[in-house]
């Protein structure tokens, strides 16, 4: 018996071949990272030289052993689906820990929290839950400039992101500077304090200035609070988004959720571990989105995320690392670049030299040359606003992740760089 086998070429008779896609996969920006990547392919660095990267916020020192053994402690769980909510232990464990580190009165562990697969899952998500597409000019507001995932979850929901520039002179972005035309379209603003990549930390003021422009104009604030536990005097932590709206008596956190992550605080961010918190009426729709899309903590992560919230010795030795390696490279770079301590976060970002007339690429692709380190333009992290300027021209982001002694190298190597570039500069004129 013979059979005629036909290949099937994906086009129906009377059918193009072209698939139906999202529309707005195509008003992504490509991510800061692949254009990086290209910036840099091809370029020679000098043998010998082990390449040393500053780019990327992930912290490289260790993640603490308790952590790793809990891991293989608990995989009975493997064999149950996660509950999308979380377990009531997991729940109750950052609960308490929120309530202690922001000063919180009350908590509500069943209604006002939930666990996530991390923060950047979460941004994503939760902005499918806020925005409405068929309102007229649905808008977002994202600081300028700003963790990529912002505008990505903004653009996929249909909305339009407005950028808010950060303002260097005044330490904080333009707020004030935005149209009342734009904030009767807007439904959500994103808020990164500590932030990224600036350090800057959002005052009580303005806290409690968005607050009532949430109550005039309806919006929900988002408080992305990743960075909150890397900062550099033990006796003054950051304060959070929560904390400010309970000092105010708004203990409802009306129109109001913030984040937090194991990522940065517990140096797990493949752990894939973080929660966010604040108005019931806002998570209750959260869990609802997060009942389809799978994104339940698996139990495994959730008993190691327990231990990790529990424990504050190893944060505190964590914080200790970072803070001695900007209390002693930051006197070093500062010779030749306006370098200093943050507020928070792990980030110096820093206007390149004057010689270089603003072109943070060129700047960073003749470093990695030279140098073999790599640090992320800052024109890469923002966008041109609605007054013409992006904010991040002329600056680099460099991320101070490594162990001390890696940091150290590439920090000796980026003022051997800069000091031959002024050098060559100065012979120039």
């Amino acid at each position: 018996m013979c059979f005629t086998i036909r290949c099937f070429s994906g086009v129906f008779p009377g059918q193009n071949n072209d698939f139906a896609l999202n529309p707005y996969l195509a008003e992504l920006n490509e991510f800061t990272f692949t254009r990086l990547a290209r910036l840099l392919q091809g370029v020679a660095t000098p043998a010998g030289l082990k390449p040393i990267n500053l780019s990327i916020g992930e912290p490289k020192h260790p993640t603490p052993q308790f952590i790793r053994d809990a891991i293989g402690k608990n995989t009975d769980s493997l064999a149950q689906y996660p509950p999308t909510k979380g377990s009531p232990l997991l729940r109750q464990t950052i609960v308490d820990w929120v309530k202690k580190r922001f000063l919180l009165p009350a908590l509500d562990a069943e209604t006002q929290l939930l666990p996530v697969v991390g923060t950047k899952e979460a941004l994503y998500s939760f902005t499918q839950t806020v925005i409405d597409p068929r309102a007229k000019n649905p808008t977002v507001l994202v600081p300028n400039p700003f963790y990529m995932v912002y505008e990505g979850a903004a653009l996929l929901c249909g909305a339009r992101p407005y950028y808010v520039n950060f303002d260097a002179a005044k330490g904080e972005y333009a707020w004030d500077d935005i149209p009342d035309a734009v904030w009767r379209d807007v439904q959500l603003v994103l808020v990164c304090s500590p932030d990224n990549p600036t350090g800057a930390i959002t005052t009580r003021a303005r806290w409690q200035w968005l607050f009532a422009q949430s109550d005039r104009y309806g919006f929900v604030l988002l408080a992305d609070e990743c960075y909150s536990e890397i900062y550099f005097d033990e006796a003054k932590p950051p304060h959070g988004a929560l904390q400010v709206a309970a000092e105010l008596g708004r203990t409802d956190f009306k129109r109001l959720v913030a984040m937090g992550s194991l990522s940065k605080r517990s140096n797990a961010p493949g752990l894939r571990s973080g929660f966010v918190a604040g108005d019931a009426e806002l998570i209750a729709k959260f869990l609802h989105l997060r009942s389809f899309n799978g994104s339940a903590m698996s139990g495994i992560v959730a008993a190691a995320s327990i231990l990790a919230w529990n424990d504050e010795a190893h944060v505190i030795a964590n914080r200790a690392e970072y803070a001695k390696k900007f209390r002693e490279l930051s006197p070093l770079l500062a010779k030749y670049l306006p370098v200093t301590l943050p507020e928070a976060a792990f980030y110096w970002w820093v206007p390149i030299p004057t010689a270089f007339n603003g072109d943070d690429e060129s700047f960073t692709r003749d470093l990695f040359a030279a140098t073999g380190v790599t640090v992320v333009p800052g024109s890469y992290l923002s966008r041109v606003a609605a007054n013409g300027k992006n904010p991040g021209c002329g600056y680099i982001r460099i991320a101070l992740v490594s162990e001390f002694d890696e940091c150290y190298e590439a920090v000796m190597r980026l003022c051997q760089f800069l000091s031959h570039s002024a050098e060559r500069m100065s012979v120039a004129a």
